[in-house]
This record gives C-alpha cells, sequence and structure tokens, in this order.
C-alpha cells in the first residue's frame, strides 16, 4: 500500500508538471491528464494503494491507516531524487525518518476492531463536506508556487479524509450488491473524484513534496477523530501515550514537510505551450 501510493504520487506529479496550470476548478483537467500514460499508470498505483487501503479499513483504525498512506510520501521523495534528480533539503530528509518513526509508533498501539455502522447525521455530514471543500477549492485554485500547492493539497486531505471515513464502515458490508447501494459508497466515489482533481492542481503548482504532505496532514486528524469517535476504533490498552506520540509525531513530520519543501517543476499556464518533452520530464527536479 505504502509502495503504490508513494509511485502514484509520482507519476501523477510528472503528468501534472506537461500540463498547463489551471487557474479555476476543471475537471477537465482529469481528461486531460488521462490522456497521458504516465497519468494513468499513476491512477492504477493509486487505484491498488486505494484498494489494498480499503481492505485494511475493515478491521484497522483510521488513524493507522491514514498514516500509513501518508508514509507513501517517503517512497515518493527517494523515487524523486532517484529518476527525476530532486533536491532535497536536509529538513527535509530528517522529516521524513522522523514521519516513518511515527507510523512505526502507530502500528505498535493500534488494536484492530470492526467498524460500526453510521448514522443518518454522519451521511450528511459527508454530505455538507464535500460542498465545502469544492467551494473552498474554488478560492484555492487562485494562489500560485508552494502556497497554492499546501493550499489545494490541504483540500484534497480533506476530501480523501471523508472518503476514508465513508469506506472505514463499507468495507465491512457484506456483499457487493448491498456496498454499491449505500449512500455511503456514493460518498466515497464523490470525494474521491474531488481530492484527485485537487490535488492535480495542487501538484501543478511547484512542490509535490507541500502538496502531498499537506494533504497528508489535513486528512490524518479530521479521519483519526471521526475514528475513535464515532467508528469503533481501538488502541491497545496501556498505549494510548504511543499513539498519542506517534500521531503528534506523525502530524508534525508532515507540517513541517509542507514548510521545508521548495518547487520541483517548472510549467506553463493553461492555454499556452506547455512545452513539456522527455528532456522536460527528466529536468523536472532541477533547480
Amino acid at each position: 500500500m505504502v509502495a503504490a501510493y508513494g509511485l502514484a504520487n509520482l507519476l501523477q506529479s510528472i503528468a501534472a508538471t506537461r500540463t498547463g496550470v489551471h487557474r479555476r476548478i476543471d475537471p477537465g483537467l482529469l481528461v486531460r491528464l488521462a490522456g497521458q500514460p504516465v497519468y494513468l499508470f499513476g491512477l492504477g498505483f493509486q487505484t491498488l494503494g486505494f484498494g489494498l487501503a480499503f481492505l485494511a479499513r475493515r478491521d484497522l483504525p483510521l488513524f493507522l491507516v491514514q498514516s500509513s498512506v501518508a508514509a507513501g510520501l517517503g517512497v515518493t521523495a527517494v523515487l524523486g531524487v532517484l529518476v527525476l534528480r530532486w533536491r532535497l533539503p536536509r529538513a527535509e530528509i530528517a522529516l521524513l525518518v522522523l514521519l516513518f518513526v511515527g507510523i512505526a509508533a502507530l502500528v505498535l498501539s493500534a488494536r484492530p476492531a470492526p467498524a460500526k455502522p453510521i448514522g443518518v447525521a454522519l451521511v450528511v455530514g459527508l454530505v455538507v463536506a464535500l460542498g465545502v471543500v469544492a467551494l473552498l477549492g474554488v478560492f484555492a485554485v487562485r494562489l500560485h508556487g508552494v502556497p497554492g500547492s499546501v493550499a489545494l493539497g490541504s483540500l484534497a486531505g480533506l476530501a480523501f479524509s471523508a472518503a476514508a471515513v465513508a469506506a472505514r464502515p463499507l468495507a465491512s458490508v457484506d456483499s457487493w450488491g448491498a456496498c454499491v447501494r449505500s449512500p455511503l459508497f456514493h460518498l466515497l466515489i464523490a470525494h474521491s473524484v474531488v481530492g484527485q482533481l485537487l490535488l492535480a492542481l495542487a501538484m501543478q503548482r511547484g512542490s509535490t513534496t507541500a502538496a502531498v504532505a499537506a494533504m497528508d496532514a489535513a486528512g490524518a486528524l479530521p479521519a483519526a477523530v471521526v475514528g475513535l469517535a464515532l467508528l469503533n476504533d481501538k488502541i491497545w490498552p496501556g498505549r494510548e501515550w504511543l499513539a498519542a506520540l506517534g500521531f503528534l509525531v506523525t502530524l508534525v513530520s508532515v507540517i513541517g514537510l509542507t514548510r521545508y519543501a521548495e518547487p520541483q517543476h517548472h510549467h506553463a499556464v493553461a492555454g499556452q505551450p506547455a512545452g513539456a518533452d522527455a528532456r522536460s520530464a527528466a529536468a523536472a527536479g532541477r533547480r
């Protein structure tokens, strides 16, 4: 799951740099990205990661699964250095190490347990969250550079967090037919599509690390709180301190990565020639 998400982030980042930067929320961006084989491969790996995460959410608490998804950022960074020659600041490397330490603590503290069914109030809350995230995205898309990556990445994280909340009880449904008929299934799809669009817009604005780190930071806390409060997420007795410490370290790490991340790409504006060829893709991480 971690490797799948990490590779997906890298491939989608390459595709985003080959597409003109969009200054508004345009679902057509996903259609244009889908015309690039590298994006489709990235989407395939993301689908694989999502499927594995979906199965994990059947018994594992959201604070662990979402934090494990965040570990994909480390895989993205390593592949970016090896393949695209990104140059990571020392602070960014230290924060990536800290991220894995935090996730290790969460693995040791998480206690498997099936999810509780959710009520109508939470379903309505997920619908409202979808509208709020989409509305905020209309304003965030006007930002440029790393601030734009962070803002749009954070909103993508909120959308994916809501999708994770919908997926936790949905993973325990007995049959595929009942799963598809559930309103949670449609909310899962809607939040995932909105999150995917916002993440693509975030990656266009200069820093994949900032975009993904902001997404992970914004998506971890809401899912963890809802999971522990409403979905029967469990912690091993006596390890509450380890879970709190691990989650705090993970959250500080990903927030820190949004602070120290530097631009890794150069783009054309939408409507102008992108000028991306094999050489520009190979040089995407150079400064």
